[in-house]
């Protein structure tokens, strides 16, 4: 820690009137007023300094009064430019590369500047149309084999990207070629990974010559260690798997085995696909197989393409500042024409909206009284401070449904509330089981009462306290605004394999502190601990769960010291991808809508790799794994997943915390939002700024 400032500053909200009819009797408003102390700190994050942030607010409500309209008169609702979105967002992105991009962030970018073959249905999450293919493929079509391996999509012709390329069947090989040559550990690629090439152990490219998997993610071993021989095998193998007729104008993709999903999981942003030769220009893999090597694993931080982006879809991104925001315009020469709409009764030709610009702002009480003043049409609302949004809503809209209400209460409110939006994610807090000795976030490394050791939460007693410790329902309570419901394993409740009879940890002070008393060798009451939990800046909801944990221990013992720091999102993500941070609290958003894709991540892919699970657990986990999706009988993989649950259970690697329903507020001038739970962001290209359908 190189150096600590304060600063102080008030925020000043002032609630306004969306439109201003004839005088009648007086009206009483609520005025804000937010102080917020900001302590900012310099550490150091993979040899980098990196500003952290804590934040105090205080928030003090006073009245005025002022003339308001009659009440049977309504309100118009216009937007100051109809050309212009603009969102106030919490979150960077971390990279533009569609073949590394694994955030949300990162994801709603790449979608509404790229395309995929195939892609959602509006709202549907399971219905697909053609995007750069023609078709969709299906069994009854001919365009997916009787024994489902084998997928071909033909390539739509007389798409360019925005650089002036053209599209062709070779640019759809190379993107899926070069991404699961890159095979980042911290990327999406295990999800192509595993139904293209068969490979379940450790997901990851090199499996195909070291089943053991001691390759995985390291570059430097790959290098030192595989053959030439075994190297242009690899390649030649995804080659094989991925094959472009530029002549017939087709893509076939050979998959190891019959998947599903496999539409569901090329829908997505890191389906999306880029011009080969652009690439190439930039840096990228040249599609040889004797230099594939050289790009594998890379980070994103190390792409080539992680701050440029070349897409055919409707928006172009005009700029992106890191820390700042970025801003998309309309593609003039977009591909799709007015009689081609994406879905039937979707949008087509030029988008409606021109220019969206989305800025970076963690602080609430600024998003607020910017939303609150109409200089924004969309700000990300913490669940928290839901009720605070609530004041100025005047419509409820339910997101199933799409039958919008007016509020009686409110009328006139300048919002419209969508609620009803289930969350296929979570947030949770995950222990890091061996911490490189080079870590910033555990004090002095020791177990002297001013660090931790590298290995502390491999002690199960420290795990199993740290979940006795956590206090569930005030965290539902203050965090999720009593909107959440727990859950009790990686499964999403009313999912198959999710075990609503299955163990949970209670809230339990005495549990708690019996456990910390008999880990470590008995020392830690004495001795105690000190390290640092970690979340990303501006999310309240994972700096609340962070603060119930800090009280609860420090109550138990003075000695037990956890300290909460917030890191900016892409900071915050290479600092848990290097295995950094003793406790983070970060969250999952479904890829696809399977118990698979919640179990892999959280036992043994994503997180299970960021916590250093060792090895022996990860067996475990992994046995029931791939029992649970080798076989299609539903009562099977639900017993298997049940099994694998109470395992997790046993072994506690995190604190599984709850889901809540979400809910977006925006200005009533806004048309034509839908929501789609898989989509990553907002898809811009389907809204516009006149009301809509509403």
């Amino acid at each position: 820690m190189k150096n600590t400032k304060r600063l102080g500053f008030f925020v000043v909200l002032v609630a306004t009137l969306a439109l201003l009819l004839v005088a009648c009797q007086p009206q009483t408003v609520e005025v804000t007023r937010v102080v917020t102390e900001t302590v900012t700190e310099t550490i150091e994050v993979e040899g980098q300094p990196v500003e952290v942030t804590r934040v105090v607010t205080e928030t003090v409500v006073e009245t005025v009064e002022v003339e308001a309209a009659p009440d049977e008169e309504m309100a118009s609702f216009t937007a100051p430019d109809p050309t212009t979105y603009r969102n106030l967002t919490i979150g960077d992105a971390d990279t533009l590369d569609p073949n590394l991009a694994y955030d949300t962030a990162s994801g709603g970018i790449i979608l509404n500047v790229m395309e995929p073959l195939v892609f959602y249905q509006g709202a549907d999450p399971t219905q697909y149309v053609p995007a750069l293919s023609v078709e969709v493929p299906s069994i009854e079509n001919g365009l997916i084999s009787e024994d489902g391996t084998t997928y071909t999509f033909p390539i739509r012709e007389g798409v360019t990207f925005h650089d002036g390329g053209a599209l062709e069947p070779h640019d759809v090989a190379y993107t899926f070629q070069r991404g699961l040559l890159q095979s980042d550990p911290d990327g999406p690629q295990w999800l192509l990974i595993e139904p293209i090439l068969g490979y379940n152990t450790c997901y990851d490219i090199t499996e195909g010559i070291d089943p053991e998997c001691n390759l995985a993610g390291d570059i430097d071993a790959l290098l030192t260690t595989a053959s030439a021989e075994d190297l242009v095998a690899v390649c030649e193998n995804v080659q094989a798997a991925i094959v472009a007729d530029d002549e017939a104008g087709t893509v076939t993709f050979n998959l190891a085995q019959s998947w599903g999903p496999f539409l569901a999981t090329i829908a997505q942003s890191w389906g999306s696909v880029m011009d080969m030769e652009w690439a190439v220009e930039n840096g990228a893999w040249d599609g040889s197989c004797e230099t594939w090597q050289d790009h594998y694993a890379p980070g994103s931080e190390n792409s080539e393409l992680s701050t440029i982006i070349n897409g055919t879809g409707p928006y172009m991104l005009e700029s992106w500042t890191p820390g700042q925001g970025w801003v998309y315009i309309a593609n003039p020469n977009y591909w799709r024409g007015d009689d081609q709409p994406v879905w039937e009764g979707g949008p087509s030709g030029i988008a409606d909206i021109q220019t969206v610009v989305v800025d970076i702002v963690p602080e609430w009480g600024t998003r607020f009284a910017t939303l609150q003043a109409g200089d924004a049409e969309v700000v990300t609302v913490p669940v928290a401070n839901r009720p605070q949004a609530d004041d100025l809503v005047g419509e409820f809209c339910d997101a199933a449904t799409l039958e919008c209400t007016p509020n009686e209460e409110n009328p006139n409110g300048i919002l419209r509330k969508w609620s009803n939006m289930p969350n296929p994610n979570r947030t949770d807090i995950f222990m890091t089981y061996d911490i490189p000795a080079e870590s910033p976030f555990i004090g002095s490394g020791e177990l002297d009462g001013n660090g931790i050791p590298t290995d502390f939460f491999s002690d199960i007693h420290v795990r199993r306290a740290m979940n006795y410790c956590f206090d569930y329902d005030i965290y539902i309570q203050e965090a999720l605004n009593g909107e959440g419901v727990r859950n009790n394993g990686p499964i999403i409740k009313d999912m198959l394999g999710y075990n609503e009879d299955g163990e949970m940890y209670e809230y339990d002070l005495e549990a708690c502190e019996a456990e910390l008393a008999q880990a470590w060798g008995g020392v830690l009451p004495d001795i105690g601990f000190r390290f640092q939990i970690a979340y990303n800046t501006g999310s309240v909801a994972r700096q609340t769960a962070g603060e119930i944990l800090q009280a609860s221990l420090s109550s138990i013992n003075p000695n037990y010291q956890i300290e909460l720091v917030g890191l900016p999102w892409p900071t915050f993500l290479r600092a848990t991808r290097a295995s950094q941070i003793p406790m983070a609290i970060s969250g999952w958003q479904e890829d696809i809508h399977d118990p698979h894709n919640w179990v892999v991540p959280f036992l043994v892919g994503t997180y299970a790799f960021r916590q250093r699970l060792p090895q022996e657990v990860l067996d475990q986990f992994n046995e029931y794994v791939n029992a649970g999706v080798a076989t299609a009988d539903p009562a099977e993989r639900e017993a298997i997943y049940f099994e694998l649950q109470k395992l997790h259970h046993e072994e506690t690697p995190q604190i599984t915390l709850a889901q809540v329903l979400g809910a977006r507020y925006e200005q009533r001038w806004i048309g034509d939002w839908f929501y789609n739970p898989i989509l990553p962001g907002t898809y811009y290209y389907s809204m516009n700024l006149d009301g809509g359908s509403q």
